[in-house]
Formats: structure tokens, C-alpha cells, sequence
């Protein structure tokens, strides 16, 4: 069905979403630690990539969060955001079951 496809994929983009986050954060925090060297190209490229994916969501939050200097909570809240999202979406789709309105 064509609700069986818009879930799927909500659901879908929302845990590629989860991953790139978590992902984003390993990567920088191994950045930081020298762990990592950004003038490898592989390592650049995935950096720039991840950066590119999550910095949008991360600057609307930090507009929002309070500064707390150099601990940054918008991956942690984009992460909780992410989660809130796929509840909303499950109990949406069990709502839409119960009521008749999706087989």
C-alpha cells in the first residue's frame, strides 16, 4: 500500500539521520584528539560530508540551547528529537490501524 511506503521510507530517513548524528560526532571527536588526520582525502571528504548533512539541525539548535562553552548539546538534542520522531511516527501509524483507516 502506499502508506506501507510512507512509513517505511519516514522511518528510513529518520535512522540515516540517526546514524549520520552519531556518526558526525565520532568522527569530529576523533578529529580532535588527532586520531584522525583531515589531510587524508578519504577522511576529509566523509568529514565534509557528515559536517555538510548535520550542521544545519546542529546551528537551529545551538540558537536555541544555552552556551556551555566548549560541551555542545545540539548533536544530543538532534539525537532525542530524532527519537521523539520515530514515536510520533509509530503511534501515528497504530492510531491509523486502530481507527480502520490503514490495513
Amino acid at each position: 500500500m502506499f502508506l506501507d511506503a510512507v512509513f517505511f521510507l519516514a522511518d528510513a530517513v529518520l535512522n540515516l539521520l540517526w546514524w549520520a548524528v552519531m556518526l558526525a560526532v565520532i568522527v569530529q571527536m576523533l578529529i580532535q584528539f588527532g586520531v584522525l588526520d583531515t589531510r587524508n582525502r578519504v577522511v576529509w571528504t566523509v568529514a565534509d560530508f557528515l559536517y555538510r548533512v548535520t550542521e544545519p539541525l546542529f546551528a537551529r539548535l545551538r540558537r536555541v540551547l544555552p552556551n556551555f562553552g566548549p560541551v555542545d548539546l545540539a548533536p544530543l538534542a538532534v539525537l532525542l528529537l530524532i527519537s521523539a520522531g520515530q514515536i510520533v511516527l509509530g503511534a501515528a501509524r497504530r492510531s491509523l490501524m486502530l481507527n480502520g483507516l490503514y490495513f
